[in-house]
Formats: structure tokens, sequence, C-alpha cells
């Protein structure tokens, strides 16, 4: 699964670990993640993030 940065604050939403103090379960592909989720550092939209090339 890709890894995807927010380009706001350079937070890294990894899949694996998900955002579960947000609600979104470790496992959930950022693809799968709810539109209106945001940022859990700095509260930017998700549309923000762009994926990372590995």
């Amino acid at each position: 699964m890709d890894k995807w940065k927010c380009t706001a604050c350079e937070y890294i939403y990894d899949p694996e670990k998900g955002d579960p103090d947000n609600g979104i379960d470790p496992g959930t592909p950022f693809e799968d993640v709810p539109d209106d989720w945001v940022c859990p550092e700095c509260g930017v939209p998700k549309d923000f993030f762009e994926k990372l090339v590995e």
C-alpha cells in the first residue's frame, strides 16, 4: 500500500498504521479514508495529500 504525504506539514499517512486516534483502522488504504478526514497534524483536507514515490 502506498504512503501519502501532507503537502502542508509533511505528515506521512502510512496505511499499515492508519490513524486510530481519528477512527482510521490500521490496514486502511488512503483511497478508503473518508473524504472528510483531515490531517491529524495540521488539519488540512485529504486533497492536500500526494502519493509518495518510493
